[in-house]
């Protein structure tokens, strides 16, 4: 099944990004910066101790409202494709991440998280037929040097459990990234009924996983229920259609590249709402991860590849 027809854009803007691209960048930017702020409101509104069930009303409701809002279904082989992508992108990578930050120091569990990029890079490769791109890669690896100047504290400790956990989360939503952009979505389909399919399986996916791992559901008063709201609304249903909708029609290493946002957004709301500090090797780590994410939306310079530059798969302004 191929991807639905893109628009051309309309013009370019000084940096060489397109403006449709801009715009579509600029949505895409709100799903990490609002994984973000999943730290803060867990740590201070859910209860202890029930990460899974957090993930689990994350994905589930969003994604029933989501196919009660389109009233679509996936057909033929959309059936196992929504499955597949709805288990490495919610199903699989929810419960890996959890594992992660609880056996290691939050710092290297988000660090290990922003190993993403360099794995989509890879999986473009092997899954897109991409030219390998060494701008990609040595950009990924600034980001990931970049998160780890922010987020890893002297006393982080590595567990091999949890790296792991970690590496796994990263690399089940890097293929379910990949994956999604090579598959696209049906003709027709909008990314709201793709959202509400990928959650819904990776919800249902994750109830018996939930339930084995934790029990019965934590009790629930107020803060935990606007919590729950916020995860489920903002970070599940609008958060992920935004998400689906920028990896079908932008580049795939740029989309991936954004994830380096979330930890970044985490670290602020800490300093802000939690007053942890910010000191100046921070500072340098934010700059590292900003100049990434910014050299992510940008075409390899020519004198790297040896020819022209060309427009990569998905760029609305190719033709």
């Amino acid at each position: 099944m191929t991807s639905p027809a893109i628009p051309r854009a309309s013009g370019g803007t000084a940096s060489g990004v397109p403006r449709g691209n801009l715009s579509r960048t600029l949505l895409t930017a709100i799903t990490p910066m609002v994984w973000g702020t999943t730290y803060v409101v867990t740590t201070q509104l859910l209860p202890p101790a029930h990460p899974l069930f957090a993930a689990l009303l994350r994905a589930l409701p969003a994604g029933l409202i989501a196919l009660a809002v389109t009233r679509t279904l996936p057909r033929g082989a959309w059936w196992g494709k929504a499955a597949v992508l709805g288990v490495l992108n919610i199903g699989l990578c929810f419960p890996l991440l959890f594992i992660a930050a609880e056996r290691l120091p939050g710092g290297v569990a988000a660090t290990l998280a922003a190993a993403q990029p360099l794995v989509v890079a890879v999986l473009a490769v092997a899954v897109l037929r991409e030219a390998l791109s060494v701008w990609r890669l040595c950009w990924g690896a600034v980001g990931v040097l970049g998160v780890g100047l922010v987020v890893i504290g002297p006393d982080a400790a590595l567990d091999m459990a949890g790296v792991m956990a970690g590496l796994g989360s990263a690399a089940s939503m890097a293929l379910g990234v990949t994956l999604t952009k090579r598959w696209g979505r049906p003709a027709g389909t909008g990314p709201t009924a793709v959202a509400g399919w990928q959650l819904t399986a990776g919800g249902l996916f994750l109830v018996p996983v939930t339930f084995l791992a934790e029990g019965p559901p934590p009790a629930i008063d107020a803060s935990a229920a606007l919590g729950y709201l916020w995860l489920g609304l903002v970070g599940g249903l609008v958060a992920y259609v935004l998400w689906f909708r920028g990896i079908t029609t932008l580049p795939v290493a740029s989309v991936a590249v954004l994830v380096l946002l979330s930890p970044l957004v985490a670290a602020v709301l800490g300093a802000v709402v939690l007053g942890q500090t910010l000191g100046p090797v921070q500072l340098l780590g934010f700059g590292l991860s900003l100049a990434a994410i910014v050299a992510g939306q940008l075409p390899a310079p020519a004198r790297l590849t040896g020819r022209r530059p060309t427009r990569e798969p998905g760029d609305p302004a190719s033709s």
